[in-house]
Parts: C-alpha cells; sequence; structure tokens
C-alpha cells in the first residue's frame, strides 16, 4: 500500500491544484470529490475513479476498498487530509475522479422531456441547490448557459451534495442552447419581468425547459425573444425577486403537477 506523508510530495501538490484552479482541473480532466456518499454517488453516476487517498484513523483501508472496487489506493496523515479536504465531515476519504465533458450532444432525452436551463448562474451554492431540485424532480437534464463557474469547483460538487453526479449536466452559449431546443422541438418558458404572464397558466405538458436568469440581471434579451412564452411568478410583497433556485423550484414543480407527478 502506497503511503504519503508530505504535503510536499509533488502529487499532493498538484491535488491542491485541482483544488484551487480550474485551469489545472481543466488541463488534467480531473477533479476532487470528498465523502463516502459523494464518491458512492459519483460512482453510480458513471464517474471514473482514479485514485484514493484515504486517512486511516477516520476511514480504513478496507472501509475505502468497499466504497471504490477499483482504483490507486493511497494512505495518507492528517496534515495531508487537512490540507486537500474542504469540510471537517469529509470521513477520511477523498478521490480523484476523471470529468465529464458535458456536451449538448450527449443528453439523452425522454419522449417528453423536462429540463431546466440556468443562464450564467455565479454562485456554487446557487449552482449545487438548482442540481439539487433538478435530482428531487428527476428532470431530464440540466443545462447551463454561458457557465460562469468551473462545474467541478469543490464548492459546486460540496453544495450539490452528490447531485452534480445524479443529474444529466450539459453546458453551452445561449445560442446553441436554444438551436438544441428547437431541433429537438422543445418549447421552453424564460422567467424574467419583462412581457410575462403568469407562470401557472402556460402548459409544461409538451417537451419543456425552464429557463432562470442571475437575480441582479435576470435572462439576456437573446433569451427573452426567442422563447416559447416569457413567464413570472406574482410577487405579493416588497421586492420584485427572489433566489433563483427557489423560483426554480416553484416553476419545475408546477410542470410535474400537470405532469400527474
Amino acid at each position: 500500500m502506497k503511503q504519503i506523508t508530505s504535503i510536499q510530495n509533488p502529487f499532493i501538490k498538484s491535488l491542491v491544484l485541482l483544488q484551487d484552479k480550474a485551469k489545472s482541473r481543466k488541463q488534467t480532466g480531473t477533479f476532487i470529490i470528498e465523502g463516502k456518499r459523494e464518491i458512492e454517488i459519483a460512482i453510480k453516476g458513471g464517474y471514473e475513479i482514479q485514485t484514493v487517498l484515504f486517512y486511516p484513523e477516520i476511514c480504513s483501508e478496507s472501509e475505502a476498498k468497499k466504497i471504490v472496487k477499483s482504483a490507486d489506493f493511497i494512505e495518507i496523515n492528517k496534515e495531508i487530509f487537512q490540507k486537500l479536504a474542504y469540510r471537517d465531515s469529509t470521513e477520511g476519504i477523498l478521490a480523484v475522479a476523471k470529468s465529464k465533458p458535458m456536451q449538448l450532444s450527449d443528453l439523452k432525452l425522454s419522449k417528453n422531456p423536462l429540463i431546466l436551463i440556468a443562464e450564467a448562474p455565479e454562485k456554487p451554492g446557487n449552482i449545487g441547490a438548482l442540481l439539487r431540485t433538478a435530482d428531487a424532480a428527476k428532470l431530464d437534464a440540466v443545462i447551463i448557459a454561458n457557465p460562469k463557474s468551473d462545474l467541478y469547483n469543490p464548492n459546486i460538487v460540496r453544495s450539490s451534495v452528490g447531485c452534480l453526479f445524479t443529474n444529466q449536466i450539459a453546458t453551452g452559449t445561449t445560442s446553441e442552447i436554444i438551436n438544441f431546443l428547437k431541433d429537438k422541438n422543445i418549447n421552453f418558458y424564460c422567467a424574467t419581468l419583462q412581457n410575462s404572464t403568469s407562470y401557472h397558466t402556460q402548459d409544461y405538458t409538451a417537451p419543456t425547459a425552464l429557463v432562470v436568469g442571475t437575480e441582479a440581471t435576470g435572462l439576456t434579451q437573446e433569451w427573452r425573444e426567442a422563447a416559447t412564452q416569457n413567464i413570472i411568478i406574482p410577487m405579493q410583497g416588497e421586492i420584485d425577486s427572489m433566489n433563483v433556485s427557489v423560483a426554480a423550484a416553484i416553476l419545475i414543480f408546477e410542470a410535474k403537477r400537470q405532469r400527474g407527478f
């Protein structure tokens, strides 16, 4: 069993870069997963685990090998574990996994898909919450338009609680995604303040994509002009917007209600 005890070890240094730098994740095509449950969900979602690092005082070698059947296993000490782990409850195990390309062309949709699209979300916590909602509703896919963040950012991996691995995810430009939806004859409804009708008046029982933008600026004009229909959630208080993940959940579960859950 290989052991590493120094944070100056070149491999450990490369893992620190994986945690900290999107450029490193992109160049290597890998990222780090923390925690037993998240690793198990990633494996179930078809992710390839290349290396497992475990801190034996918390997670034994036998426990690690029960979770991951085939990989390179490395025993690490407390100093390295604390250097690499982003949270205290990582359960003594981390894995280096191979990332997926997240191409629109790779999406496998049902005959009557329900899709969530988010344009340029910035906050990892919001992206994680969107992915958790998508998982709860068992959507066909989540598509990120004009992504501002690397989706394998450890903050997104953590905030999604493994739902980064349970959802089909693709990224693309707004134009690419609009063309994709039109080619697939998927209606798309854009949540926006401008030229909108109340969301509950629309029929989401046909192939549907629900599109949300950022809380600060909303959706771009390209989405608003191309939409099957712009929709709005009626607001009865003083403010005119709510958290994007909350808004998305309201729209998604209205569509699920119409479809009989």
